[in-house]
């Protein structure tokens, strides 16, 4: 009996079987990030108020001055975005950032939830996932997983600092004034927004200039991001840039962000350029 040919089937069968695996798995993933994207943009508002500066008459005074500046009178107030973006992401550190090119798809639904699905690199070094609130999901070569994070409090809460941080970028909108909505005077520039939503807590500042445009958002950011992987608060931050009009809101184009913001360890691991936005009414 050929023994070497049969334990070579049996290698071909189990490495078939794998693979298989491997692609229902990737499958899952797929079906998952589908079915979160599709909630959230459930979350939309069906017959959005209209904004008015009467909204934000209480709030402080670089608030107003941001408000004023990110929607104009007569807007209607949709809470929930989709994104496109390409840019860079960095894989490596400060001293050798290793960036890599990607495009990326973002479902944004502050302070619900968000999914941002992305993928970047070439062949074998392909990396493709998604982040959401409830995971971290990326694979190499579209068959290796390189990571499986999530379903705790630690991933949950520093999701939640993105998020919310994000929707200063993109959904003003989610964070006038309104139960779980504290706006803050910090400074003549500054306005802090505290956002709280099922036991969660979120602090984030807005620099604005003397027009109201936010040129930089900073927040304390509960991370592993650090030589211990240890979680832990830490800064963050970036700078906005290249706003343009998206359906009555003036919105950052360009993002740069990264841990550390303010110290000497920052670099923004995280480049973006948005190619498209938009705020999908609901489908039923």
């Amino acid at each position: 009996m050929d023994y070497m040919r049969i334990f070579f089937d049996i290698g071909i069968i189990l490495l078939a079987i794998g693979l298989l695996c491997l692609l229902i798995w990737r499958h899952v993933d797929h079906r998952a990030d589908r079915l979160e994207m599709k909630r959230l943009l459930q979350q939309q508002p069906t017959n959005p108020p209209i904004f008015s500066m009467d909204v934000v008459a209480d709030l402080p005074e670089p608030a107003r001055r941001f408000f004023a500046f990110a929607i104009s009178e007569g807007t209607p107030l949709y809470t929930v975005a989709e994104i496109e973006m390409s840019g860079k992401f960095s894989l490596g550190s400060k001293e050798a950032p290793n960036y890599t090119d990607i495009s990326s798809k973002q479902v944004l639904a502050a302070p619900e939830g968000f999914v941002w699905k992305m993928s970047g690199g070439l062949g074998l070094m392909r990396l493709s996932g998604s982040d959401s609130g409830y995971w971290t999901r990326f694979w190499l070569g579209g068959f290796v997983p390189v990571a499986r994070l999530g379903g705790n409090p630690d991933h949950r809460k520093a999701a939640f600092g993105r998020y919310v941080a994000e929707a200063v970028f993109w959904t003003p909108a989610a964070l006038l004034p309104r139960e779980g909505i504290e706006w803050q005077h910090v400074d003549e520039t500054t306005a802090r927004v505290v956002v709280r939503h099922k036991g969660l807590e979120q602090a984030v500042d807005i620099h604005v200039d003397e027009d109201g445009r936010p040129t930089q958002v900073v927040f304390p950011r509960w991370s592993d991001a650090n030589p211990e992987k240890t979680y832990r608060i830490q800064p963050f931050g970036g700078y906005l840039s290249d706003f343009r009009e998206v359906q009555g809101f003036r919105l950052p184009m360009h993002v740069e962000a990264g841990n550390q913001f303010g110290t000497d360890e920052y670099f923004p691991f995280y480049l973006i350029n948005v190619t498209k936005l938009r705020f999908p009414p609901v489908s039923r």
